[in-house]
């Protein structure tokens, strides 16, 4: 996939898309708080996804991008921030990790 402005529209669409969903899904069920609810590590790892597709947008000089898009990205790093403790770890061997990617790992 190239790395254009349009793909992370699209990006940007689905997880605002799959936001909505999950919202609808904790009130269906009850009016389950959104930080109790398990789909929240998926969106955790999407955004982490798609922050990095923003990073990489922005580093490529071929490709202009409007300031509301820039604001966009700025906006997902912000979310991100907040869930970053939620993505998935990397599937490093943990002899290779660092004493902090390890406790991370392991929860301690």
């Amino acid at each position: 996939m190239a790395i254009t402005v349009q793909n992370f529209i699209k990006l940007a669409n689905y997880y605002n898309q799959t936001a909505m969903i999950m919202s609808a899904i904790c009130v269906e069920k009850g009016g389950v708080a959104i930080d109790n609810y398990v789909g929240r590590f998926f969106a955790a790892d999407v955004l982490e996804y798609i922050v990095e597709y923003g990073r990489r947008l922005t580093d490529n000089r071929n490709e202009s991008i409007p300031p509301e898009i820039a604001d966009l990205i700025k906006r997902f790093a912000q979310q991100f921030e907040h869930v970053k403790h939620l993505t998935t770890p990397m599937q490093k061997p943990f002899y290779e990790m660092t004493l902090e990617e390890f406790e991370k790992v392991m929860n301690i």
